[in-house]
């Protein structure tokens, strides 16, 4: 892939995800220093902090606040109007929208105890701060999620306004101006509910997470070893692309930058070993958004599934895990009797080994593994027991000892290459690529463990995996200098401290979009609770499907999909389930079909994913279609027939629960829940 081309597609994940200026001067140094302070916010927030010093303590509604005021503010500074807006600078009215913005939404943080004191009842001034809330709100949702969902908004505002003058089967009484303005903007309702409060409490420090891991190089690591153990397979760049993502979709929220970070690399090595270039594409396309179904980020849905099905976080990962496992397995499958088909050899000549070595060498690894996990589980767990309020810091000092027995491990392995040679691939051996680079595991262990063992809340969490990352991202470089005894360690200090520093704001960046969409979100759900559409939903989606739940799951899923062609996944998600969920688990009662709510959402959640795929929109089709140098409808066809498997499992758990380990009781029982349905795809 030439340079210029590369570049390109570079460019096409940060208009998606960063937006689409890189300024230098004063702008930039707002932009940066902006995007730090919300950082540094939401660290504070999601940190115990607040509530031990007893300061600097916000509610959920101050907090969401501040939240939409910086997003909106940096959406204006980052997300040009137009094409031909300038990419280097910050034109005037950019700069009067963002500060305009800012000061809408933070109204409520502002004056939040005068608001307090007169709710339903707003002032003149409340209204005209709310309806240029509004419409900016609109605007940015245009600039940095895209023209579809600012329509769909209006379409919504629309329907509030003109409630009384619309058929009868959707007409409700209407609502005045002040009222939905009140309604949207000045209480928890709208903009400022449910969405946005788990992007501030979850989502920011969880994107914040997967982009300091990916700065530090953890994002490359799962690359390479992913190469490393399945390149000489045959298709094994497929097969590389199919792992590497799954790995990738365990930190990242975003389809888009998930294809650009490993298609780069696989997809010139797949057409190389023989698939062709819609093939290629169309199988990175498939990895990389399925990677938005794998527990724990799952492109943020996770964390809303919390809020609106009202079960832990811990349950939300159980649940989704074997479906999304299921996925992988199907289309690492599926990439291997391509592979047959076509006749493919492996390309790189690795030291010939027989069906037996290899099998024997692949249990031995996996048995390593689960040892290795087991043991550090009933050590932290032993060491609870035995030394009560002394355990953390023993425990710390223990991860301390492992940091640097990884380091020092590292330091004897040479440095991961940063890129794989498309032209001349040559496939690294493959334990010492994993010991290069074992160190990057800590801090997602970190993360598991206070989620799946101490059970703390997502945001907490996601705060000590963060406080773990970047102390790694500031020492990994100097340690492993150090046992190499070389003398540029504090160089290296700088370079990590450079590092941590544009990690942040490259999450900080990452976030524009989300906060906005989710505010945007806010909106549809406020018209949908301010006119009742939910409850007319049940009578209309009954008339459509004439009472059978198959009709009607087939009409949810191409809801699903229709949004999912302009809507961003999370978006989508809070639409859709706000919308269909109870429809669904309402309409399945009455046909004696008792369906549980999380395999609603997740039902959901599957099909609004696949419009990153689906022709004519579909952005990782597009992102990929660009390495690729093939048309991209093409591609999101080939990639919808590739990721069919995936499509079809949402049906198979609404009629059979156990597949998401519902009123499965032993590891037994849910291994052979998910040995047959793995079998079954």
């Amino acid at each position: 892939m030439q340079l210029g081309e590369l570049d390109q597609v570079k460019q096409l994940v940060v208009d998606a995800d960063l937006g689409g200026r890189s300024t230098v001067g004063i702008h930039g140094k707002v932009m940066l220093w902006v995007g730090l302070a919300w950082v540094l916010f939401q660290l504070w927030y999601a940190s115990p902090l607040p509530f031990a010093l007893r300061f600097g303590v916000f509610n959920d509604t101050e907090a969401r606040s501040i939240h939409l005021a910086t997003g909106l503010f940096l959406a204006f500074l980052a997300f040009p109007a137009s094409k031909r807006s300038p990419r280097d600078r910050v034109p005037l009215l950019d700069w009067l929208f963002a500060l305009a913005g800012a000061f809408a939404a933070g109204y409520l943080f502002l004056f939040y105890n005068e608001l307090a004191t007169r709710p339903g009842a707003p002032t003149q001034f409340d209204v005209v701060v709310g309806v240029t809330g509004v419409l900016l709100l609109l605007e940015a949702t245009r600039r940095a999620v895209g023209l579809p969902m600012a329509v769909l908004a209006v379409v919504f505002l629309f329907y509030v306004l003109a409630g009384a003058y619309l058929p009868d089967v959707i007409a409700h009484k209407g609502a005045s101006v002040p009222r939905m303005i009140s309604h949207m903007w000045l209480v928890t309702e709208g903009v400022f509910g449910i969405a946005l409060g788990v992007s501030v409490a979850f989502i920011f420090v969880f994107v914040l997470f997967g982009t300091l891991l990916d700065r530090a190089g953890g994002g490359n690591y799962m690359m390479q070893v992913s190469f490393a153990l399945l390149g000489h397979m045959r298709g094994g760049p497929a097969k590389v692309a199919v792992v590497s993502s799954a790995l990738n979709g365990l930190i990242s929220g975003s389809s888009v930058s998930n294809v650009v970070s490993g298609g780069i690399f696989t997809i010139p090595l797949m057409k190389k070993a023989g698939y062709g270039g819609v093939k290629a594409a169309a199988i990175e396309t498939s990895s990389s958004v399925n990677g938005q179904i794998m527990p724990p980020v799952m492109g943020a849905a996770a964390f809303l599934m919390v809020e609106y099905v009202g079960i832990p976080y811990s349950d939300i990962i159980r649940h989704a895990f074997i479906p999304a496992v299921i996925s992988y397995i199907a289309l690492f499958y599926i990439v291997h009797l391509e592979a047959m088909r076509l006749g493919m050899e492996p390309m790189a000549k690795v030291r010939q080994r027989t069906a037996r070595a290899a099998l024997l060498s692949w249990t031995l690894g996996l048995a390593g593994t689960i040892a290795a996990c087991g043991a550090i589980y009933y050590v932290a767990i032993g060491t609870q027991a035995m030394f009560g309020a002394a355990a953390p810091w023993i425990l710390g000092a223990l991860l301390i000892a492992l940091y640097i027995y990884s380091t020092w491990v590292a330091a004897r392995e040479p440095d991961l290459p940063v890129d794989i040679d498309v032209d001349n691939p040559v496939l690294p051996p493959a334990w010492p690529t994993v010991k290069a680079g074992m160190h990057f595991l800590i801090p997602i262990g970190v993360l598991l463990w206070c989620l799946m063992v101490e059970e703390l809340s997502p945001g907490l969490s996601a705060f000590y995996a963060i406080v773990a990352q970047v102390i790694l991202m500031i020492t990994q470089r100097p340690m492993i200098e150090f046992f190499r005894r070389k003398r540029s360690i504090g160089t290296e200090f700088k370079r990590g401290f450079a590092e941590v520093i544009g990690g942040c704001n490259d999450g900080a960046r990452n976030m524009i979009g989300i906060a906005v969409a989710t505010g945007c979100a806010g909106l549809i759900v406020g018209a949908i609770t301010l006119t009742g559409l939910g409850l007319r939903m049940t009578d209309f989606v009954e008339f459509v499907s004439g009472g059978n739940v198959m009709v009607m799951l087939l009409f949810t899923a191409f809801v699903c999909l229709v949004l999912g062609m302009g809507v961003p996944t999370t978006a989508n998600y809070i639409l859709v389930a706000t919308l269909m969920a109870p429809v669904i688990v309402e309409l399945g009662a009455q046909s004696g079909l008792v369906i549980p709510l999380i395999a609603v959402h997740l039902f959901v959640f599957y099909y609004g994913i696949m419009g990153d795929i689906t022709p004519p929109v579909g952005l990782a089709s597009f992102a990929a279609a660009a390495i690729a140098k093939e048309d991209p409808i093409q591609v999101g066809i080939q990639g919808s027939v590739y990721a069919l498997r995936t499509v079809l499992l949402p049906f198979i758990w609404i009629f059979n629960p156990a597949l998401l380990l519902i009123d499965i009781h032993g590891w037994w029982e849910a291994a052979l829940v998910a040995g047959s349905a793995t079998i079954a795809s």
